[in-house]
């Protein structure tokens, strides 16, 4: 099945049901309003889905209208939890050791996971908002996965089997403001402005085969300003599956319905693939050439990320954003 969520005015949304090849949709009203009734009761509800999106599918349903991106929130507009996982141990290293920093002891036995902020996430095509290009914009393209409730304690295999919906994210990142909130001794806070999502996520069994061991075996495309820039394989070097960050995070806790994890950028070792996020790339370009030379994002700016299935049609449609100044206050 594919989710979407509607703007309506409201703080949630109108929860849709999209088609496979994303060009039409149905209101899911008279089976849930909103996506978090779903996660909460999936036993009941899905099954009822997943007969409509069926007649859907087959152009039988009677209601079903043309649909369009952007006029979607996030398919889940706000979570109980949102956290981000550095995944990709490859991009840490690199970022660490063009910084001259150190590397974590247990980078590649025990997954980084950081608590992001789930009141409010943006749309696919909603703008990036911010007061400057001096913040060093950037783009962090990921995979993520929303969660059914799963206990505290639970192994990576149990964790797995939470895994309800697939999507993509715009992690968006202000290095300056990043790179001083750790010396702290806290978390990330200002430097993570709202999270971006793609118009639809899915249920694992939509991405077929290339769904294995808890990884998205497919290519994730980045598109700044119109140029191809990263050409990402998203599961054969991701350090970490889904299941054991999601095991990782609660292992003091459960993890109710409705929380998302990401994976942090997409990376590779093969640098003929591109970039996830600038960082990245400039940490490359300082370790080859003792400087960066890629700049960050700055107003006017345009980014676009997508991932295409076997059959080469876009599996969840495409995250669209442009980078636009605020007003002064």
């Amino acid at each position: 099945m594919k989710f979407a969520t509607y703007k309506d005015a409201s703080r949630d949304g109108q929860l849709l049901v999209v088609s496979r090849d994303l060009s039409t949709a149905h209101y899911a009203t008279g089976i849930a309003n909103k996506l978090q009734q779903v996660l909460e009761d999936w036993n009941f509800m899905s099954p009822q889905l997943q007969d409509l999106y069926e007649l859907l599918n087959s152009g039988k349903a009677r209601h079903a209208f043309p649909f369009e991106p952007t006029r979607c929130m996030a398919p889940l507009p706000r979570a109980y939890q949102w956290v981000f996982g550095a995944a990709f141990a490859h991009q840490v290293e690199l970022v660490r050791q063009a910084a001259n920093g150190d590397l974590p002891k247990k980078l590649k036995t025990e997954p980084l996971i950081c608590q992001g902020s789930g009141d409010g996430f943006c749309g696919p095509c909603d703008d990036v908002l911010v007061d400057g290009e001096a913040l060093d914009i950037d783009f962090e393209a990921e995979i993520a996965v929303i969660t059914g409730d799963v206990p505290m304690g639970a192994s990576p295999e149990q964790a797995l089997d939470g895994v309800r919906l697939l999507l993509l994210a715009n992690d968006v990142s202000l290095r300056r403001l990043m790179s001083g909130e750790p010396a702290q001794g806290a978390g990330l806070l200002q430097g993570k402005p709202a999270t971006a999502f793609s118009p639809v996520a899915i249920t694992p069994d939509e991405a077929g085969d290339a769904w294995r061991q808890g990884r998205l075996h497919l290519t994730l495309q980045s598109t700044l300003n119109g140029r191809r820039v990263g050409m990402c394989e998203a599961g054969p070097e991701m350090t970490f599956h889904f299941g054991q960050l999601i095991s990782r995070l609660c292992k003091t806790r459960k993890v109710s319905a409705g929380s998302i994890v990401g994976s942090g950028p997409v990376s590779n070792q093969d640098r003929s693939h591109g970039y996830s996020c600038i960082a990245e790339k400039r940490a490359i370009e300082t370790l080859e050439y003792g400087k960066a030379k890629t700049r960050f994002m700055k107003p006017g700016d345009s980014i676009r990320i997508e991932v295409k299935g076997r059959n080469g049609q876009s599996l969840f449609g495409a995250i669209e954003q442009k980078v636009l100044a605020t007003a002064p206050a």
